[in-house]
Parts: structure tokens; C-alpha cells; sequence
């Protein structure tokens, strides 16, 4: 154990030809000094993770909730690094309709969908390593702003962290040069493949580390949130990925850099710790909240449709519950019937309250909503210290050599 006046920062700095110093972290684990209300943080975090992965466990279908749970973690991390897309915005579009929203901003959100559901799907095959970070990096900067940045490849020159538009000289924190990397890299891909540490305290370590070492050009930020929960799935500690923390830093930004800081700097283990620790607290209990409030509505939906001779609409809610929004055209698709066939459901779907028409389009081309079930989804998170989340801070952005 290291007491609290013994710490030291994690790693070192080393003068670089331009006057700057580059940090190059130590390898992990750092020693950490388990105080009471440390340990009962992490007790309490894993009590809060226990219940959600039980009610996942539970639910007869669980994949109905994962898939706007991953849309919703999507919107919010990508909301750190700048984007204003929405949930409903996002939902909308990939039901087909038509949305204001940059095409470009609903690029990077999709993108950021598709490399977690990639990611969840390649834990499979492939352990949690450096090869399947470069995969998760080059699906999510595909043809968006940052694609300039290599999709895929590690970095070749340094990068750095600051105000928008500092130089390297100004830099707030200045990652590890270039042919440090891979060592610094190497290390931490051995990191992951330990367990000898609980998983939450795992994740937080390495989320840390990952962060430090800045190893993309572009996307640290959306990769690092992403392996968060791939971590807390390969290690068992869910059965799927309903845990998100994107949530919890958004609303605390301020203090998530601050915690990110002092581990450089000072070796605050325990104080990043406890913050990443109160947020995987509080998150579980806000993702827990809303798949109960989720499966109680399914139930009343259930219930208002149980006189109802066919099963088509009950197996429509279960579509609603994928995405609240719907083309009859689609639904039409999904439930393999006819056009007609797909809007008598709907049309009863609506007559008892479910769901209402999102659009003035014709026939063909109208939307539907569940906008009872979307309201859940959209509701801002508890943060665990009793107050919702409220977007506070500004954004430290990373800059670049030209």
C-alpha cells in the first residue's frame, strides 16, 4: 500500500526537441491505498451492477432493450466530442424519416453504434486487444470528420490536449511521442488480459491509461468510453452491454478531466477511482430505473391489446420497443405482411394510445411513434449524487501538428 503523502505521478515527463515535455505512463496496476470509503464505494458499485446485470439476465428478450440503449450511449458520447444530434433525431433517421439534424453529426453517432455492436459481437472470436481497439477506431472515424485521421492506424506524430487552437507549446498534457507508443501500448494490451483486480476497478484503470496514452489522432475519447463496457462484458461482469458512463462524464466533464489530470500528475489513483466508481453507482441504477419503467410499459401495452384475435400487434410493440419509431412500410417488412396488413396494425396500435403519427407524409411515407416509450429513453440521467445531469464545463479539445 502507498500512503497518500507518498504518491508520485504515474510515469514521467521527457524534454522533446520543440521544448515541450511528452508523458509516458507507467505500466499498470499503480499501487492503491483501499480506504474504507473507497472499498465501500466499490461495494456499492458492484451491488448497483449485480441488479442491473440480474435484470438483464431476467428479460425474456433482452436484445429489445439493448439496441436503444446502445443509440442512447451513442448520442451521449458523441455529444462530448461536439455533435447535437438527439436520441429521437437518431431513432427517426434510421426508421427513414426525414430529419433536420447535419447529416454529418447522425454520421458520427451511427458510426459510434456500429463499431459497439461490432465490438460486442467480435468479443466472441477475438479477446479484448490492441487488434480489436485499431477494428473499433477505423468503424467509428469512417467517413466522418475525422476519417483525415487514419482510421484504424496508431498515430505517427504527436498529438496533444488544450484550449481550441493552442500549439503544442501551450498544451495542457502532451501523450506519449510516437515511438513510445507501442511500448506504452504493449503493456497496456497485457493490462487487459489481467484478473487479478475486480472488474470495475479494472475498467477504471484501464479506461485511465488508455486516455493517457491518447494513441489515435482522432476519437480517444468515443474509442476509450466504448471499451468501457466491451471490458465489463468480456469480464462476465454483464451478460450485455446496458452499462454507459458517457452519461455521467458529459454531465461532470469539468471533473473528469480534473481526475484524468491528477492521475498524471499527482498519481490520484484513489480519487479517479472513486469518481469512476460513483458513476458506475449511479448509472446502474438510472439504466436498472428505466428498463423496469420500459418492461412495466411493455406490460400495459400488453395488456391493453389482450382481446386482440391476432398476435401481429403484440409482436409490433416488441418492434416499438427496438425503436419507438416506424414506416408501415418497414413494419410491414419486419412482420413479413402486407402494406395493409401492417397498417391495421398500427391503426390498432394507435386507437388504444400506443403510439401516434410522427409526420404529415403521405400514406406511404408516414411515421409512427411510441412516444410514451421514447420519453423514457430521452428522460436526462440521475447521476447518483441526487441531482439530474445538466451540461456544465467547457470541452478541452485536442490539437495537432498541421
Amino acid at each position: 500500500m502507498t500512503s497518500r503523502h507518498q504518491r508520485q505521478p504515474h510515469g514521467h515527463r521527457i524534454r522533446r526537441p520543440g521544448g515541450y515535455r511528452a508523458y509516458v505512463p507507467a505500466p499498470l496496476p499503480p499501487p492503491i491505498a483501499w480506504s474504507a470509503e473507497l472499498a465501500a464505494t466499490l461495494s456499492a458499485a458492484d451491488r448497483a451492477v449485480g441488479r442491473l446485470a440480474g435484470e438483464g439476465r431476467r428479460l425474456p428478450n433482452p436484445h429489445l432493450l439493448i439496441r436503444p440503449f446502445v443509440r442512447r450511449e451513442a448520442v451521449l458520447s458523441s455529444r462530448i466530442e461536439g455533435t447535437q444530434a438527439t436520441l429521437g433525431e437518431l431513432l427517426a433517421a434510421e426508421a427513414g424519416a426525414a430529419v433536420e439534424r447535419s447529416p454529418e453529426d447522425l454520421r458520427e453517432v451511427a458510426n459510434y453504434v456500429a463499431a459497439l455492436e461490432y465490438g460486442v459481437e467480435r468479443l466472441a472470436a477475438l479477446p479484448l486487444s490492441l487488434r480489436l481497439v485499431r477494428e473499433l477506431h477505423e468503424r467509428l472515424m469512417r467517413g466522418v470528420r475525422g476519417d483525415a485521421a487514419t482510421p484504424g492506424e496508431l498515430r505517427r506524430s504527436q498529438n496533444w490536449i488544450g484550449p481550441v487552437g493552442c500549439t503544442l507549446a501551450a498544451a495542457r498534457f502532451v501523450p506519449p511521442p510516437p515511438e513510445h507508443l507501442l511500448g506504452c501500448l504493449g503493456a497496456w494490451e497485457e493490462f487487459l488480459q489481467d484478473d487479478t483486480l475486480p472488474p470495475l476497478v479494472h475498467a477504471a484503470l484501464a479506461h485511465s491509461q488508455f486516455e493517457t496514452i491518447h494513441p489515435f489522432l482522432d476519437g480517444n475519447g468515443r474509442v476509450g468510453r466504448l471499451l468501457i463496457t466491451l471490458l465489463l462484458v468480456a469480464k462476465g461482469a454483464l451478460p450485455s452491454p446496458l452499462l454507459y458512463l458517457s452519461a455521467w462524464f458529459e454531465a461532470t466533464r469539468p471533473e473528469y478531466y480534473a481526475r484524468l489530470s491528477a492521475v498524471t500528475e499527482r498519481g490520484e489513483w484513489e480519487e479517479w477511482l472513486g469518481y469512476f466508481l460513483t458513476g458506475v453507482a449511479g448509472q446502474a441504477e438510472d439504466a436498472l430505473a428505466r428498463i423496469r419503467r420500459i418492461d412495466d410499459l411493455l406490460s400495459h401495452w400488453r395488456g391493453l391489446l389482450a382481446k386482440t384475435p391476432s398476435r401481429l400487434p403484440e409482436k409490433a410493440i416488441e418492434l416499438f420497443a427496438e425503436n419507438p419509431y416506424w414506416k408501415v412500410n418497414r413494419l410491414a417488412e419486419r412482420l413479413d405482411v402486407a402494406f395493409t396488413t401492417a397498417q391495421r396494425v398500427i391503426d390498432r396500435l394507435e386507437s388504444v394510445g400506443i403510439v401516434a403519427l410522427a409526420n404529415e407524409a403521405k400514406r406511404r411515407n408516414r411515421v409512427y411513434c411510441a412516444a410514451a416509450l421514447l420519453a423514457i429513453l430521452e428522460e436526462p440521467p440521475k447521476l447518483g449524487r441526487g441531482e439530474p445531469a445538466r451540461r456544465r464545463g467547457r470541452r478541452a479539445r485536442m490539437g495537432r501538428r498541421p
